[in-house]
């Protein structure tokens, strides 16, 4: 009984964790550029083993079996929208 109690437990937080992540708001430049650097723009995870040119392994992005990748990646577009909306800056370096 303990275990099912403690395994909502964990549910709840990671709930909770999530709709603060998605309700959290961007409102100046020096949080978003923060953001930016803190969040990748790709999976950083996912890697070719080649040999003579050839692939002989392909390990997968690994992010999406995050529980807050999906809360994570709408942070980061949400502080390049910022930056571009309200402070009328060139997000390309950071797009990459």
């Amino acid at each position: 009984m303990s275990t099912f109690i403690l395994k909502n437990r964990n549910l709840s937080l990671l709930q909770a964790l999530k709709q603060c992540i998605d309700e959290l708001e961007i409102q100046e430049e020096r949080l978003a550029r923060r953001i930016i650097k803190l969040i990748p723009a790709q999976c950083p995870f996912a890697r070719e083993v080649r040999i003579f040119g050839r692939v002989i392994l392909r390990i997968p992005a690994l992010c999406k079996f995050n529980p807050l990748y999906e809360q994570l990646i709408a942070l980061r577009f949400r502080a390049l929208c910022f930056l571009v909306e309200q402070c009328g800056e060139d997000i390309t370096p950071y797009c990459t």
